[in-house]
């Protein structure tokens, strides 16, 4: 039995099939630039990769096309053998903090919750909608981003704004990459058998996000009402003085499309060099550039402030983890904070740190006061797990 976990932005669908027994992708694929023409799809299944380029009108033409290829390349997902699909959300609001079965009530509050995730909960929307209509048969299940986070005690997750304003509005801290936080820190648990531990979740891609996890709860997160607070990122400010939207509103007469344009698509590393990818920006800085130097000291200094505050919240720190893109990826990144670590007794192995490897292993000392750890993140199996809980 296999799950079909479906990832939709907004003008993207992410797909795996996948085992949640075994852990195995099946096959998997990604339709890009839907509403352009100049779409892109390719699947994967095997051995056997097909690609086809040209328009996708919308997200219904994608997954259409995208259950047409499971019919012709394989596997088939109509002979009973598919479970559940399972649909990424990012924002799950204060009403879910598990799994949900998704029914027409369901669907209705993750619509609801669009204004809190406004670049993401309307493109889950759309993938969640036309799945449903193309595969009627099968219990489609909703994981949230924010669920993990439900368990934040109320000084992390409270902000101090008018009490009547923040819950009429439905203000907090939710969090979220919660999935892959989750998984990460359960995994930690497994690798160091041990299930007390107070640890530090560093998921590094294009979104950036950190979680202070103690005994496997959360009781801290980087990202808050949205996912635009907290770590530097590919193309978002992470924290900022609030009043900057009122310097920018005031002095440069910027509307608040404007400004939100500018903190969540235009800023991070973007807004610091002219590129997002973490790549190209070593790139960059390796010929001299000194935008790229700095950007990448900013990047570390934000990350090393929030392993230090959250130390303190927890009493104690036993294992800081890097996980996604660049956490997995960037030997160099992981270098600039344990460097900056190093007052504190954290010593790194700078040759296994060195070691390109999809295994998770530990790349600190021996007489290291911290556990430092390369963990390969996996949200579509955590999303698959999850989703067999429901069905």
């Amino acid at each position: 039995m296999s799950v079909l976990v479906i990832n939709s932005g907004s003008s993207s669908i992410k797909y795996q099939l996948v085992n949640p027994e075994t852990g195995e992708a099946i096959a998997s694929g990604l339709v890009e630039r839907i509403g352009e023409e100049s779409g892109h799809i390719e699947h994967h299944f095997g051995e056997v990769t097909r690609e086809l380029n040209g328009p996708v009108p919308d997200h219904g033409a994608g997954l259409e096309t995208v259950l047409g290829l499971f019919a012709e390349v394989g596997p088939s997902l109509t002979d009973g053998s598919i479970s559940a699909v399972g649909h990424r959300v990012v924002q799950g609001g204060k009403y879910f903090d598990g799994p949900a079965l998704i029914t027409d009530e369901v669907q209705a509050r993750i619509e609801q919750l669009c204004p809190l995730a406004p670049l993401h909960n309307p493109a889950h929307l759309k993938g969640i909608i036309v799945a449903r209509r193309l595969l009627p048969d099968v219990p489609h299940v909703a994981v949230f981003d924010t669920a993990f986070f439900q368990s934040l005690p109320g000084e992390a997750a409270t902000y101090a704004l008018d009490r009547a304003v923040a819950e009429k509005y439905e203000i907090r801290r939710y969090g979220a990459h919660g999935t892959s936080h989750q998984y990460v820190s359960g995994k930690v648990s497994e690798l160091l058998e041990r299930d007390d531990l107070k640890q530090i979740v560093l998921h590094l891609g294009n979104g950036a996000s950190a979680s202070a996890v103690v005994n496997g709860k959360a009781v801290e997160t980087s990202m808050g009402l949205t996912p635009l607070e907290g770590l530097v990122m590919g193309g978002r400010t992470g924290d900022i003085d609030p009043a900057v939207v009122f310097h920018l509103s005031r002095v440069a007469g910027m509307s608040i499309d404007q400004i939100d344009n500018l903190f969540n698509r235009q800023s991070g590393l973007k807004g610091l060099t002219g590129e997002n990818d973490m790549r190209a920006v070593w790139d960059m800085a390796e010929a001299g550039d000194a935008n790229a130097i700095e950007a990448l000291e900013v990047y570390a200094h934000r990350i090393v402030k929030y392993i230090g505050s959250y130390t303190a919240i927890m009493g104690g720190l036993d294992a800081i983890t890097f996980t996604a893109g660049a956490g997995e990826n960037d030997n160099r990144l992981r270098a600039m904070v344990a460097e900056r670590l190093a007052p504190f007794g954290v010593k790194l192995d700078a040759e296994i740190n060195a070691v390109r490897s999809k295994e998770p292993r530990v790349i600190s000392t021996a007489d290291s006061s911290v556990k430092l750890i390369v963990l390969p993140t996996n949200e579509e199996l955590a999303i698959a797990r999850q989703a067999m809980t429901l069905v």
